[in-house]
């Protein structure tokens, strides 16, 4: 349920911009400070706040804590105290950025496809500071042209294409001749919204099976970047 190299070669060769997710085509941000932990860390912020009653019962048992506090947002939208969640929450991801892990054959293809002429910058759920951080971490600052991440207007995040408009529009970029590299079905949405192509980088088979009911195509997901980087030194 992978792209083969002739479907990749084919949907790779007119591209000249890319959208990168942070957390899953880059790196595992959370991968040393898991973020189930933060999401039940900042349950118990809301309420200790005395703030519990806004959080549903699924919402209090989410593994992800952007889905926490966009459930806060949707019934307490643009005030205080998201704002002051929101602040926590980026706190939270620049602690992980220490321990992430870098995604397998990330940093080498992000260092070849921008040697070849890409222009790239980062689309992400996350805090801007922390994918800052991140790429700084790494060597890797100068392969972006620029950073893109969740904002205190949280109604605009991914499947939003917000940030993704954004960048289009700092970059000059045709969407045509424009890839988005994510990992969610969010991430797909948002590209679509765009009318930018998706490449779909899938870790696992949960992750694949998500993407395909979204909607993607499995010719457009690959389960390891090594493959993009074989297209790419094939063509250079």
């Amino acid at each position: 349920m992978t792209a083969s190299t002739e479907e990749l070669q084919k949907l790779l060769a007119p591209v000249r911009y890319v959208l990168w997710d942070l957390d899953g085509p880059i790196c595992r941000l959370f991968a040393g400070h898991p973020a189930e932990g933060v999401a039940k860390e900042l349950v118990g912020l809301i309420d200790r706040l005395g703030l519990g009653g806004l959080l549903t019962e699924e919402e209090r048992v989410q593994k992800d804590p952007q889905a926490v506090l966009g459930g806060v947002d949707s019934r307490h939208p643009d005030s205080d105290l998201t704002a002051e969640l929101e602040d926590w929450l980026t706190g939270q991801e620049l602690k992980a950025v220490a321990g992430a892990f870098p995604t397998p054959y990330a940093d080498p293809l992000i260092r070849t496809w921008s040697a070849l002429g890409a222009r790239f910058a980062v689309t992400t759920n996350n805090s801007a500071r922390a994918a800052a951080a991140y790429l700084a971490s790494r060597g890797l600052t100068g392969c972006f042209s620029s950073i893109y991440g969740r904002t205190r207007d949280l109604h605009l995040m991914k499947p939003h294409p917000h940030c993704l408009l954004q960048a289009l529009n700092a970059l000059g970029a045709d969407p045509a001749r424009a890839l988005m590299l994510g990992d969610a079905p969010t991430d797909f949405a948002a590209a679509k919204d765009a009318g930018v192509p998706f490449l779909g980088y899938a870790r696992t088979a949960r992750t694949a099976e998500a993407l395909v009911a979204a909607g993607v195509d499995p010719a457009c997901i690959v389960g390891s970047l090594e493959a993009v980087l074989t297209v790419l030194r094939g063509q250079a």
